[in-house]
């Protein structure tokens, strides 16, 4: 449907027909302290030549880099067909499927990554996607909240090895409603300890995640069963691409994690300045109806032909806001079609060898810059394609040099974890993907050399 804007003569006849004198009139219920006169932040409106010159020009910025940026969103080749097919328009003008018979294709596109994603994550079923990883975490929290039958505490530990963005984000959704979110504490390896589990807590809900924001590997059996014997569920917080090699959460422990949840970005979707990307929940079936969204199912017509419909849709658009299980849960259609067709395109054995190429490359590039003098590691153990390095030199100034010379070198701990990691402004998060070559990796050893030799210069 095309937009058609109003004439003032088209506002004033409604207002008219309706017996208001503005638009204004039409919010006087809002209390006058909670009415927002002005958005300062708002810019002036542009003209379409310029909107287009000046995003031009943003995404100029990212061009011409080699990226070793990581913390939740990561540089994967993204095979050309991906969003070929995605950017039809098909694919990429459908909305809600909220017309079966009119929506087939569509429909099946979701059935077809719900099951890709709970065979992923080794869970009973998935939804049709939430915004992102960090809103996906806070609705995996009010999901195991209520679904928890035998344990009503409130209380959810979540390990301080979480990506900070993501416990920020739970926190500001959950806090509202009663919920204390309470920490369990990282060692000097970067994990949680599971010898100093709270004996005496009673959580309803635990949250690992695995890899780790450090790209630590976290003791997940262990966790697992810990929570499960205190009743509480388990929420594991994943890298679906990290699951072509470890083991899936339904596999925690004796019996698997209850609730797993993530982002998708690295699934064929591109990493874009930071967004936007696909959230993703899967669970299993005991909680089924507990979950957020849409869940797409596949049955027969009268004729015995294959149909998909929305089976689940406990939003507040379908039922009364009350009863929704989340009134900001999404399908971010678009970005999901790019998920599953990389998914169908890549398949298990693809999924493995980008995992274990980007594991490999990590570890090369991990030792080489240990052997450079001064740096050494945050944490010592096991990673996974990501990892932490301290810098004889604050961090901040290492990576704008290198920024200088087309590198991207990671992130600054001190703006992330400045209260996990010692001296975190010489710390620096590190992530290598498949997509980097020998060259890439040389050219990096070299210029941080270089990079640590000027700012250790004297003046």
């Amino acid at each position: 449907m095309p937009f058609v804007p109003h004439t003032e003569a088209d506002v004033q006849t409604m207002l008219t027909e309706i017996g208001v004198a503005d638009i204004e009139s039409l919010f006087d219920e809002i209390p006058a302290h909670l009415a927002n006169g002005s958005l300062h932040s708002v810019p002036e409106g542009m003209s379409e030549l310029a909107m287009v010159q000046h995003l031009a020009q943003r995404a100029e910025q990212d061009a011409g880099y080699t990226c070793f940026l990581g913390g939740g969103s990561y540089d994967h080749h993204i095979p050309a067909a991906v969003w070929d097919i995605t950017s039809r328009g098909e694919f990429m003008t459908a909305y809600t499927p909220y017309q079966a018979e009119a929506s087939q294709g569509t429909l099946q596109l979701i059935y077809e990554y719900q099951s890709m994603m709970a065979a992923l994550t080794g869970m009973d079923v998935s939804n049709a996607s939430v915004y992102d990883g960090a809103s996906g975490l806070a609705e995996a929290v009010l999901m195991a909240l209520r679904g928890n039958k035998k344990n009503k505490s409130g209380v959810v530990l979540m390990a301080e090895t979480v990506h900070p963005h993501y416990r920020t984000a739970c926190r500001n959704i959950v806090r509202n409603q009663g919920v204390v979110v309470a920490g369990l504490a990282v060692n000097e390896t970067g994990v949680v300890d599971s010898n100093t589990f709270p004996q005496d807590s009673n959580p309803a809900a635990v949250v690992i995640q695995q890899p780790n924001f450090f790209g630590r590997l976290e003791a997940v059996d262990a966790l697992t069963d810990w929570a499960h014997a205190r009743n509480a569920l388990v929420i594991a917080v994943v890298n679906p691409m990290t699951l072509a090699v470890l083991k899936p959460p339904g596999e925690w422990g004796d019996t698997g994690a209850d609730i797993v949840c993530g982002d998708g970005q690295s699934l064929g979707v591109p990493m874009a300045s930071g967004g936007p990307s696909f959230g993703f929940t899967c669970c299993r079936q005991s909680l089924v109806r507990q979950m957020p969204g849409r869940i797409i199912g596949r049955t027969e017509d009268v004729d015995g032909k294959t149909g998909y419909a929305l089976t689940l849709q406990a939003r507040e658009q379908h039922i009364r806001r009350g009863k929704a299980t989340s009134n900001i849960c999404t399908n971010q259609g678009l970005l999901v079609t790019a998920g599953t067709i990389y998914l169908s395109l890549m398949g298990p054995q693809g999924l493995r060898d980008v995992a274990c190429d980007s594991h490999a490359k990590a570890a090369s590039l991990r030792s080489r810059l240990l052997a450079l003098p001064g740096v050494r590691p945050v944490f010592d153990g096991p990673h996974f394609h990501e990892f932490s390095v301290y810098l004889p030199v604050p961090a901040a100034r290492v990576i704008a040099r290198m920024s200088r010379e087309g590198i991207l070198p990671g992130l600054c701990l001190a703006d992330f974890t400045p209260d996990l990691v010692a001296e975190a402004d010489h710390a620096m998060l590190v992530a290598v993907t498949e997509k980097r070559t020998g060259a890439e990796l040389d050219g990096y050893v070299t210029a941080l050399g270089q990079a640590l030799a000027a700012e250790q210069a004297p003046a």
